[in-house]
């Protein structure tokens, strides 16, 4: 049964600016761990922690560069679950790697 033409208002427009700032955070939380690594000194910890934080880092760029990309549609795809997996995977990595960089 289709309907009329859905009217998606400012919704897109609210969720492409929602991963923006999402992706903004990501991005400070990235450089903070630099220049944590830069400036207390570079163990093994630090490193690995850094390392695994960046490449977190990238992979929730991805995911995010996808979905906005994606939302310029009149009527925009759900999220994939496993982009969605992957998001929320990079997520808790990047919490995870600031709490060894922190301790």
């Amino acid at each position: 049964m289709t309907g009329p033409p859905r009217d998606p208002g400012l919704q897109p427009e609210r969720t492409r600016l929602a991963w923006r700032r999402t992706t903004l955070s990501c991005t400070v939380v990235a450089l903070l761990a630099v220049r944590q690594v830069v400036r207390g000194g570079a163990d093994a910890a630090a490193l690995t922690g850094l390392a695994t934080g960046l490449l977190a880092w990238l992979g929730f760029l991805r995911v995010a560069h996808r979905r906005v990309g994606r939302m310029g549609a009149a009527e925009p795809a759900p999220l994939v679950p496993r982009h969605a997996l992957a998001a929320v995977v990079c997520t808790v990595v990047l919490a995870g790697c600031a709490a060894v960089m922190l301790f």
